[in-house]
């Protein structure tokens, strides 16, 4: 069984994420969806609520679990059994950052690899910073996230 791991913040899940968890599941048995718990970032949403918003979004698929990790994730991997890292690319400035985490993850553990997939074009755009953003300023979000999501950020900024 070929498990693989999707990290990220997802503070929120957009539909890019969403993108590529959908494409994922026919790539893998198992797809991890793994939020870390330690992001050094200013998060909108808690650990639970991120959680509790992926779990909703992806109810439909039997192969996706949603969790939490906190360390290293190789250390992750390796505890989960997993064989392949999931990273979503947007547009080309994505792909430095993203190299060098996957040759660093490489360097901790030989016997996983980085799959790196594009998200859909029409998600290019599209990060969590943006939509935080025009969220806040009482902007539309409406397409380019879950509703769910879109219905927790109009609560988060009354």
């Amino acid at each position: 069984m070929k498990k693989a791991i999707y990290p990220g913040t997802f503070d929120p899940v957009t539909n890019g994420h969403m993108d590529i968890i959908k494409r994922a599941t026919g790539l893998f048995d198992e797809v991890i969806v793994a939020i870390a718990v330690e992001n050094y970032k200013n998060n909108l949403f808690s650990l639970e609520e991120r959680l509790e918003l992926l779990e909703e979004e992806v109810k439909e698929y039997d192969n996706v679990t949603i969790t939490s990790f906190d360390g290293l994730l190789m250390e992750f991997a390796e505890e989960t059994g997993s064989v392949a890292v999931i990273r979503g690319l947007r547009a080309v400035s994505d792909f430095e950052y993203e190299l060098q985490l996957a040759l660093m993850n490489k360097k901790l553990n030989k016997n996983v690899e980085t799959m790196f997939l594009m998200t859909d074009s029409k998600y290019s755009f599209i990060s969590s910073s943006i939509i935080k953003q025009v969220a806040s300023l009482q902007g539309s979000v409406c397409g380019l996230v879950p509703k769910n999501v879109e219905d927790a950020l109009k609560a988060k900024y009354k």
